[in-house]
This record gives C-alpha cells, structure tokens and sequence, in this order.
C-alpha cells in the first residue's frame, strides 16, 4: 500500500460509516497514545529489533496521520500540508546541501541552524526558552541546562559541581531533621538538577544513563524472585540479608 492509500484508509475510519472508537476521538483523547507509541518506538529502536521498529514507526505515522486528518475535518490543514512544511523547512535549513553555502561540520550545521530559526521568527524571550514543557523531566533538564551554558552560566570545573552537589544533599538532610516535605521536596529536586549537570559535563545523556540502570536493577530484582521461588520462598518471608545475597549473585552472573 502507498502512504495515499493510508491517509484514504484513516480518512474512511473517521467517516460516518467508518469505525466508532475513530469516529469520536479528539486532539486531547489521542494525546495519551502518540505520547505511547513514541515511548515504544524508542524501546524498539534500544531492543535493535528491526521488526519491532517498523511496526512501531507505522503506529506512530498512523497518530501523525489521524491528527492531521483531525485537522483537515476543520479546515485548518491535511497531511500534505504537513509533508509540504517540514518538506521546504528541511531544503531551507540545508543550503550547503540544497543551495551553494558551504559548511564543513557539525557545529557549522547546528550554528547555521539556529541562526535560521532566528530568522523564521522563532526567536524566544530567554535563553533556556523552546524547551518542550512535556518531555521528560531528566531530558528538559539537560536541554535547559545546555542552553544556560552556550551563555557562559555555568561552573568551569567539575569539582565545583561536586561541591554544589555536597550542598544540596547537606541541605536535604537539614529538611529532613526538619520533616519539612515541602522543602524535602525541593532539595531532592535540587540534587536532581545538579546530578543533571555531572552528566552534562561528562557528556552522558542521564535519561538513557537511568533508563541503563533501571533495566539492570530489573534484571536483578528479576534473579532474586527467580531464585527465591526455586527455594520455596517468597520475598515478603526473606530477610533483606538473604535478599542481599542474591542480589550480589545476581550482579557477578549478570553483570
């Protein structure tokens, strides 16, 4: 089938003798599933599964393509709009590809870039702005971090970070002895930022830096129940010593 043929395939699903559920969806209903199969791209594409890949670019290009439809329904646009944009915005931000300008590397490409943003109007009252509210708040972060620093506001010195690290947590425990929430709240918050910004100085990306540990800490949670039902036992009933002693068996069989 041809991307024609799908956009004629939703177009029939929104149609008055097309599929109910279709039929009634919003922009706000179908929120919650584009955020979803962007999620289970993203595992797809961290499994390397060439299969599971494909299959979740379609469902992504099917949300792409029922929110454009939504749209044409109104009279505001239709997919080919949409193609035509991002279509003319990529020939635009390419000269040196596109057009005679000539551009060498990367960070030529991503200057030039955000000069050319400047110049379609996307200029922002403050230089952490256009940091997209909805993503992840490691991600956001990071971005917003990284553009504080293209401004020159940020420590010259890893150590500094640690030391500001250091304060954070002091300042934690004094909220603590306090049994303050809001404050425990915030200077949690406080030590997330600055663990943030380690990894931006050390250039690792925390989101997939966490999501490493999280699959790892699952893997060995995993080993424990494992072994813990070939005794006969259930967690609840272990002591965490015992707990702990498959847990490190764990780590040296799974590294």
């Amino acid at each position: 089938m041809s991307f024609d043929e799908l956009i004629n395939i939703v177009a029939k699903l929104r149609s008055p003798d097309g599929c109910p559920w279709d039929r009634e969806q919003t922009r706000e209903s179908l929120k919650p599933f584009l955020v979803e199969e962007f999620y289970e791209l993203i595992d797809a594409l961290d499994e390397d599964s060439p299969e599971a890949v494909k299959e979740e670019l379609g469902d992504l290009l099917f949300q792409i393509v029922i929110q454009s439809q939504l749209s044409s329904e109104e009279g505001r646009f239709n997919i080919n709009d949409v193609v035509q944009g991002i279509s003319e915005k990529l020939v635009r931000r390419h000269p040196h590809v596109f057009g005679g300008t000539s551009l060498n590397t990367p960070e030529q490409v991503i200057e030039r870039w955000q000069e050319y943003k400047k110049n379609e109007g996307k200029i922002y009252a403050s230089a952490v702005d256009g940091v997209p509210k909805a993503m992840p708040a490691l991600l956001r972060a990071s971005e917003i971090q990284k553009k504080a620093t293209k401004v020159g506001f940020d420590w010259d010195r890893i150590e500094d970070v640690f030391a500001k690290l250091d304060e954070e947590i002091k300042e934690l425990k004094e909220a603590l002895d306090r049994k303050e929430y809001k404050e425990i709240e915030e200077e949690l918050g406080d030590i997330f930022f600055v663990l943030v910004r380690i990894a931006n100085f050390l250039n690792v990306n925390p989101e997939d830096s966490l999501k490493k540990t999280i699959n790892k800490f699952y893997q060995r949670f995993g080993y424990i129940e494992q072994e813990a039902a070939q005794q006969g036992r259930k967690l609840k009933d272990m002591t965490l010593e015992e707990m702990e002693i498959l847990w490190n068996e764990a780590k040296r069989k799974l590294l």
